[in-house]
Order: C-alpha cells, then structure tokens, then sequence
C-alpha cells in the first residue's frame, strides 16, 4: 500500500505512559522547610537595625521627668551621631562612664552574648542611662541661683519645672559631655559621681516616645 506525504508527515502522538507527571509542592510543606531561614534573616535583620540604626530603650526612673516619665519607652536613633557629636540640648542614651568589671567569656561565649544582648533576650553587662547634654567639650559650666550658665551665659531651660541648686563652675574636658536630667533634684549626672561623659559612650539620641501609645510623641 502507498503511504501518502501527508501520512508520512504526521507526527506519532505520544504516549501518555510514557510521560513523567510532574510534581507539585504542598505549600504547607515548602513554608514549613523555608520557615527555619526566614527566622534566622529576621533576627539578624533584627539585630543590624538595633546595632546600627535604632533601639528602643525602656525608662526605668524619673530622674528625666517632666519630659519622660518611669514606665515611657523611647527609641533611640544612632544614625545623627554617625556625622557630627551630641550638641547642646539633645537628649541621648549612653553607656555607664564607669561600668562594672566584664567577665572573661571568651570569644565564642562573648559572641553569643553580644548576639543576645543586641536582641534584648540578655541584659547588658553595664547599665545605660538618659539625659540631656547641657555641656560639650570647652565648655565652662556652672549653676548659679537657680539657672545655670554656660560660657557664661545663661541657657534657657523650658522644659523645667524647678530651679536647679548651686553648683560649681567646671569646664568639659576634650571628648567629653557634661550632662544633667530634667528632673534637677533627682538626678544623678555630671554634677554628682557620675562626671563626664565620654562622646564615646553615647549610644544615640532620644526622638520619639512610642509607649504608652497615648504618649506618642517627638521629644
């Protein structure tokens, strides 16, 4: 029998045995396997922005009042001081000029507790504190019949409901701040054993109040 062009020209169909059936993922299942990975890149997405950009930190005193109160959360951007030092009037957070001895945890055991404490999971070894910076380095600071001076000048103080008690003139040495809090008869600064702050110390500068939510504001 002659085959036609037409017949010689058709393709064989395929077999439908032959074919692998193709496999498909339960989404429960892949998000199940992917879970472990998107935990671990949010902790250390977590941990950069507190390290590097923003922290929230908790007030724990009243030593800041009025301005902040015990109970207040605030957070704390680095990012300013990346590009020039704390000037007159910020309020910023900073580490204990005089911190307690660290223990020797090794460089493993030092890791993991720098992880954790930059995650909030572990408390720091030394303690932060807040105020305000009334003083920067060459500064000539001193209080006098409730108001106090700098360089000689009175500075203006709104946000105090108290005078601020005597104290001694005394000029902030290179790479320091002289701080004080708004709360000027109970507050443990620069005045008193706490003494001057290294620029070195400052962890960043309090913008905004984000607890309680009634409370949200810029500071």
């Amino acid at each position: 029998m002659k085959t036609t062009e037409r017949e010689s020209l058709e393709a064989p169909e395929p077999d439908a045995n032959s074919a692998s059936p193709k496999k498909h993922r339960n989404p429960v299942t892949q998000f199940l396997g992917e879970l472990p990975g998107l935990v671990i890149m949010a902790f250390v997405l977590a941990l950069l922005i507190k390290t590097f950009l923003v922290q929230a930190f908790f007030i724990p005193s009243g030593s800041m009042e009025p301005t902040l109160v015990p109970g207040d959360r605030v957070l704390v951007l680095k990012v300013p001081y990346y590009f020039g030092d704390p000037d007159t009037g910020d309020i910023i957070v900073f580490e204990d000029p005089d911190p307690s001895a660290v223990p020797d945890r090794g460089v493993v055991g030092g890791f993991f507790h720098w992880m954790f404490e930059g995650l909030g999971v572990q408390r720091p070894d030394s303690e932060d504190f807040i105020k305000r910076v009334i003083g920067t380095p060459g500064d000539v600071v001193y209080g006098r019949d409730g108001q106090v001076y700098v360089n000689d000048e009175p500075i203006d103080e709104p946000y105090l409901t108290q005078p601020t008690d005597d104290f001694r003139k005394t000029t902030v040495p290179d790479g320091k701040l002289f701080v004080m809090g708004d709360n000027r008869g109970n507050s443990l600064d620069s005045r008193f054993s706490l003494g001057f702050v290294p620029i070195d110390n400052v962890i960043g500068k309090a913008e905004i109040v984000i607890w309680p939510p009634g409370d949200l504001s810029l500071i």
